[in-house]
C-alpha cells in the first residue's frame, strides 16, 4: 500500500508553474482550495512576474498569506501589456477577488440631457446609456447637483422639462409658466425659432460660455428698450439678474482648467478614501468620495492605478485627470484610458500652480472624509459587538438584512430589504419587491413576507449555493412579533436554510418607542434597557427599513395613479392620444366608446379605431 502525497500549495506549487511559462504578457489568477479566485494580476512578462511569488522572503504579510492559500493558478497570454491590463480589470470587476483593490461604489453618474427628438427640446436629468438623441453634459457628482443646475437653467432660459406626452396634451400653460420657469411652448407662447435660441444659450452656459450669453442678453435688452418693447426688456433684465445670481454662487471655478477630474487619495491604517472632483466648462460640478476595499498593504500608486481603471471602466474619462499620487504605471494607464475615450487623455500629477491647489483641496477633503468614516466605523463595530452579546450571536454580524412591507388596504403592496454591516448602510444592496402573488389576500402581511423571503433566498440558493460570497446574511431582522418570527423560521426551514439567526422587533405593551420587545425562535421575548445603545441601533435599522418600504410603496402607488391606459395601445402615439382625450374628455370615456364613436375622432382611422376598441374589449 502506497501513501499518496498531499497536493502542493503555496511556493512549491508556484515553482512547478514556472516551468511552463514564457516571457509573454498576460494575466494570472491565484485560486484557493475551493476554486475561489484570490487574486488577479497582469504582467509584462508572466514568467518574471510569477517568479516573484516563488521567493521565500521579501513579501508583505498580505502577499505571504495569499501565497500560502494558493492551491492552483490560471494563465491567459495576450499580445500586449495594454491588453493584459484591460483583461485584468475586466476579471477583477467580474470575480471580485479577495486580495485585489476593489471599487465598491459603481453607481452611474447623472448627466444633463438636452433632448433633441422633439421640435421643442426638453432638458432633463439622465442616467445610464446615452442612447437618446440629444446633447449630454456631465458627469455631475450627484442628482442634487443636477437638480440645482436644472433649476438655474429653468430660471434663466425658460426651457421645458415636461415629457413629450404631457407636452402634447396641454391646452393651457402649467404652473411652471406662471412662476416664470418655462416659456410655455406647449401652447404657442413662444415660436420654435425663439425657443431654439433659448436652447442654444443654455448649451453655451453648460459649455462655460456664460459671459457671452450675458453680453448677448444685455444687447437684446438694450434693443428692446430702444424699440419701446418694455415688457420684453423687463423679461430680459430678469434673465440677466438670474444669470448673475447663478454666476455668483458657483463653487470653485478654475480659470485654467476647462475640463478635468481631480482625483486625490488618502490612506490610513489599512483604509483608503479617494475624493473625485468633476470640473467641466471651467465650473465645479460637484464631488464624490469613494472607499475602495483594500486587500492589505497596497502602496498608494497601486491603489491609484486600480481605482482609475475601475472607475473609468463604464464612464468616459475627461481630457485631463489630475492626481495626488501617480499610478503604478502612468504611461500605460494613460494609454488605456485614451483607448477607452477614443482621444488623448492626460494623466498628470501637478507640482505647482492652480492645478496643484485643486489637488490639495481634494486631498484635504479625502483626509477629512476618511477620518470621519474611521470614527463612524469604530462606533459601528462596537454596536455590532454589543448586538452579538445581547442576543448571543456567534459573533458580530457582517451583514444584517432588515425586512418590512408596505401597502394601503392591500393596494400597491411592496416588500423592502435594507442591508447594514460594519461600515454602516450598504445602500447598493437594498432591494425592493413588488408583491406579485395573486393568491395573497390584500393586507396579508404573512403572505407578503413569505413571497419576499422566498424570492430572496431562492435567488441566493441559485447564485451561491456554497455561500462563497458575502451576499448571505448572518442576521435577519423582522418588523414584527412572535407570529412573524415563527412564519419566517418556517419559510427558511422549508428552503433548507436553518442556520441564520432571526430577531423580530415588536412594540411593547404600550406601543411606545423605546419599549420594544424582541422575539427569537424558541426563546422567550426579551427587552433591552431604555438607554442601551444597541436598542437605539436596532431602532435605526427598523426605521430605515420602514423608510425604504414606504418610499418604494409611494413610488409604485404614484406610478399606478399616473398610468394612462391609452399609453399601452399599439399605434396610439401622443397626437392620437391628445385627439382622443380632446374628443371624449377622459380615458374612461374612451374605454366605453363604441366603434363608430371612435371612428368619428379626427385622425383616428377605421383600423386604429378597431385596435382601440379591441384593446378595451378583448374577445368581443
Amino acid at each position: 500500500m502506497t501513501d499518496t502525497l498531499p497536493p502542493k500549495t503555496g511556493q512549491p506549487l508556484i515553482q512547478d508553474y514556472l516551468r511552463t511559462l514564457d516571457s509573454s504578457p498576460g494575466v494570472y489568477r491565484m485560486l484557493d482550495a475551493q476554486g475561489a479566485v484570490l487574486y488577479v494580476g497582469k504582467a509584462r512578462n508572466l514568467r518574471a512576474r510569477v517568479s516573484n511569488y516563488a521567493r521565500d522572503t521579501g513579501h508583505t504579510a498580505r502577499i505571504a498569506r495569499m501565497i500560502r492559500e494558493t492551491c492552483s493558478m490560471m494563465f491567459l497570454t495576450t499580445r500586449t501589456e495594454t491588453e493584459a491590463l484591460l483583461l485584468e480589470q475586466n476579471l477583477i470587476k467580474q470575480l471580485k477577488p479577495r486580495y485585489n483593490v476593489l471599487l465598491r461604489d459603481d453607481k452611474s453618474f447623472p448627466n444633463i440631457l438636452v433632448a433633441k427628438s422633439h421640435p421643442f427640446a426638453q432638458i432633463k436629468k439622465h442616467r445610464g446609456a446615452k442612447s437618446e438623441k440629444g446633447d449630454y453634459y456631465g458627469p455631475f457628482a450627484s442628482g442634487m447637483a443636477v437638480n440645482r443646475t436644472l433649476n438655474q437653467l429653468q430660471r434663466v432660459f425658460l426651457l421645458r422639462n415636461c415629457t413629450d406626452s404631457v407636452f402634447e396634451s396641454r391646452t393651457r400653460p402649467c404652473l411652471m409658466y406662471q412662476i416664470k420657469r418655462c416659456s410655455a411652448p406647449c401652447v404657442g407662447k413662444i415660436s420654435e425659432s425663439d425657443y431654439a435660441a433659448l436652447v442654444a444659450d443654455a448649451e453655451l452656459f453648460l459649455q462655460g460660455k456664460s459671459t457671452r450669453v450675458q453680453a448677448d442678453l444685455a444687447d437684446q435688452m438694450a434693443a428692446a428698450a430702444e424699440a419701446m418693447e418694455y415688457e420684453r426688456a423687463a423679461a430680459l433684465r430678469d434673465r440677466i439678474k438670474a444669470l448673475t445670481a447663478v454666476q455668483s454662487v458657483q463653487a470653485i471655478n478654475p480659470r485654467g482648467v476647462p475640463e478635468a477630474d481631480i482625483v486625490a487619495l488618502h490612506m490610513d491604517s489599512g483604509q483608503a478614501c479617494v475624493q473625485v472632483f468633476f470640473i467641466r466648462a471651467n465650473q465645479s460640478w460637484g464631488n464624490r468620495d469613494f472607499y475602495p476595499r483594500l486587500g492589505g498593504a497596497e502602496s498608494a500608486d497601486e491603489v491609484m492605478q486600480a481605482f482609475l481603471l475601475q472607475f473609468y471602466d463604464d464612464k468616459p474619462p475627461p481630457r485631463q485627470i489630475l492626481l495626488s499620487h501617480p499610478p503604478e504605471d502612468p504611461d500605460l494607464t494613460a494609454e488605456v484610458l485614451s483607448e477607452r475615450a477614443g482621444r488623448k487623455v492626460e494623466v498628470l500629477t501637478p507640482q505647482r500652480g492652480e492645478k496643484l491647489e485643486l489637488v490639495a483641496n481634494a486631498l484635504r477633503n479625502a483626509r477629512e472624509s476618511l477620518a470621519r468614516r474611521m470614527s463612524e466605523s469604530a462606533t459601528q463595530l462596537r454596536l455590532l459587538a454589543g448586538l452579538a452579546e445581547a442576543f448571543n450571536l456567534p459573533g458580530p454580524p457582517k451583514r444584517i438584512e432588515v425586512y418590512d412591507n408596505s401597502h394601503i388596504m392591500g393596494t400597491a403592496p411592496v416588500g423592502g430589504m435594507i442591508v447594514a454591516g460594519p461600515e454602516g448602510w450598504m445602500k447598493n444592496q437594498y432591494r425592493k419587491f413588488n408583491i406579485k402573488g395573486t393568491e395573497i389576500t390584500p393586507g396579508d402581511d404573512f403572505g407578503m413576507m413569505r413571497e419576499v423571503l422566498t424570492r430572496r433566498f431562492a435567488r441566493l440558493l441559485k447564485d451561491d449555493p456554497d455561500r462563497q460570497t458575502e451576499a448571505w446574511p448572518d442576521l435577519l431582522l423582522i418588523d414584527g412579533g412572535a407570529g412573524q418570527v415563527s412564519a419566517v423560521e418556517g419559510i427558511l426551514t422549508e428552503m433548507g436554510v436553518n442556520d441564520i439567526p432571526i430577531i423580530g422587533v415588536a412594540k411593547g405593551v404600550d406601543r411606545d418607542h423605546g419599549k420594544e420587545e424582541f422575539h427569537r425562535p424558541g426563546a422567550r421575548p426579551m427587552a433591552l434597557r431604555m438607554n442601551d445603545p444597541v436598542l437605539y441601533f436596532i431602532q435605526r435599522l427598523r426605521d430605515e427599513a420602514h423608510r425604504w418600504a414606504i418610499g418604494t410603496h409611494r413610488a409604485r402607488r404614484t406610478k399606478q395613479a399616473l398610468a394612462n391606459p391609452l399609453d399601452d395601445i399599439p399605434g396610439v402615439g401622443a397626437a392620437r392620444k391628445r385627439a382622443l382625450l380632446a374628443h371624449f374628455g377622459s380615458a374612461k370615456a374612451v374605454r366605453g366608446a363604441g366603434l363608430a364613436d371612435l371612428q368619428a375622432v379626427p385622425g383616428i382611422s377605421a383600423t386604429i379605431a378597431q385596435t382601440i376598441h379591441d384593446f378595451f374589449n378583448p374577445g368581443r
